[in-house]
């Protein structure tokens, strides 16, 4: 038996050692950051609020309100001579492309780990642009999305919160392929990972891209402009086929986007039961209706047609691009007009890599000029975007219990849009990325 001294030892030395191990397990304290603004958009009601407090505990909002009390050892950031209002959201970005290049063709000149690298750099920018999450809508090599996506989250580089499509579900030779090549040339499952060409090849691929870890699934309805061998105005996937996509994503949760240009394409993919139609660059009086009727967003990119014409003119495009793209711009921004008028649900998307990877906010402009009050421009890139994304409960708004996601700008964003280019400051769930005077 040993004697009592070296029992109370024993046991002294195992309450040490629980202790230690209650200490590693147990969390990091908690911090707060206040902030101080001087108005806050309310995004919801669309009014600007004075003498609002926002405190941030962690990655999340904490508390928002007038002259809220500070709690003791919190760290306070003053944005008092600025505009404060939620986190930005791009609904149609192509950050994983690497660099910004108008011909897919580029692709083959890079291996996947010089695209990847490449796309780093894009991240960063869109962020400190002021889009704190984005639904990126394809890429060229399958599934280089997802890995930028999980590299932000794990936080090895700095970029938005992304959601990825992982690769186009497009017919063979469709708007999503890589064209242009001699008949006789065989490209790497990367570049032809999301061809069909029946409603059963398109569950196939919908249930691997499910597999490989994707947030929501692309279809290409119509052919496409920056596409070699394509014609906007010409129908690709059936409908069939497009209520195959839909039906099948629906089974793993997961809504569906469908690339439309042609007035048909765009009905076929909202009968279909997509959440939203990218471009709806030709949608008649009936796609309006029906896109009104079923609640579907249209997520229109009415600004991109400035960055074609202007590569257009240095011969930075080829030919045939900007033959499929002639007449479309103004057109589109006519639709645009009319769905506004019609009350049609809008997202923010700007098909960002067609233009510079900082430019998306001068969209804001273009939705003014052709029909959106103000806040009807900031809520489709904030509101709306997060309702189409379905995470309204974590981000969209500056509210308690979302994502600690929050821009500032100098200036009324109500008054003048165009503020919204500049962007000040940039937090990220919590984190400052972005802060100037």
């Amino acid at each position: 038996m040993p004697s009592k001294m070296v029992w109370s030892l024993f046991l002294t030395l195992c309450a040490t050692i629980s202790s230690f191990g209650q200490q590693a397990q147990s969390p990091a304290a908690s911090t707060f950051t206040a902030i101080r603004t001087g108005k806050l958009l309310d995004v919801e009601s669309g009014h600007l609020l004075a003498n609002q407090i926002i405190l941030v505990r962690d990655a999340k909002i904490q508390a928002v309100g007038e002259n809220l009390p500070i709690p003791p050892g919190a760290s306070v950031i003053d944005l008092s001579k600025m505009t404060v209002l939620p986190g930005l959201i791009d609904c149609h970005t192509h950050l994983a492309d690497g660099a910004r290049d108008t011909d897919p063709v580029a692709q083959l000149k890079k291996t996947a780990a010089q695209v990847a690298l490449e796309s780093v750099p894009n991240a960063r920018v869109f962020l400190e642009s002021g889009f704190t999450t984005v639904r990126d809508v394809g890429v060229y090599r399958a599934l280089g999305d997802i890995a930028l996506r999980d590299a932000i989250a794990r936080g090895f580089i700095v970029g938005p919160r992304m959601f990825v499509a992982g690769a186009y579900i497009t017919i063979t030779g469709g708007a999503g392929a890589m064209t242009g090549f001699a008949p006789d040339i065989q490209l790497p499952w990367d570049l032809r990972y999301g061809e069909a060409n029946s409603p059963w090849e398109v569950r196939q691929k919908v249930r691997q891209l499910a597999h490989d870890g994707v947030d929501h699934i692309k279809v290409l309805s119509t052919g496409a402009v920056l596409t070699h061998g394509s014609n906007p105005g010409s129908l690709e996937f059936t409908p069939e086929e497009l209520v195959a996509a839909v039906s099948e994503a629906r089974n793993f949760g997961l809504r569906v986007e469908a690339h439309a240009h042609a007035a048909e394409g765009i009905k076929n993919a909202i009968r279909a039961g997509v959440a939203s139609v990218e471009h709806a660059t030709l949608i008649d009086d009936e796609g309006i209706a029906l896109a009104k009727e079923r609640g579907t967003y249209l997520d229109m990119d009415i600004y991109d047609e400035e960055c074609i014409q202007e590569e257009g003119k240095k011969s930075n495009i080829p030919p045939d691009f900007l033959e499929h793209d002639r007449d479309l711009g103004e057109a589109q921004r006519q639709r645009f007009a009319k769905a506004v008028r019609a009350g049609v649900k809008m997202s923010f998307g700007t098909d960002a890599g067609v233009c510079p990877y900082g430019f998306s906010a001068r969209q804001f402009a273009f939705m003014v000029k052709y029909g959106m009050t103000p806040i009807q421009a900031i809520r489709s890139a904030t509101t709306n975007a997060a309702d189409l994304l379905g995470k309204s409960n974590l981000f969209g708004s500056l509210q308690p219990g979302k994502y600690a996601d929050i821009i500032a700008v100098t200036g009324d964003p109500l008054s003048d849009i165009r503020v919204l280019e500049h962007v000040n400051f940039v937090m990220k769930e919590g984190k400052v990325y972005k802060q100037e005077q």
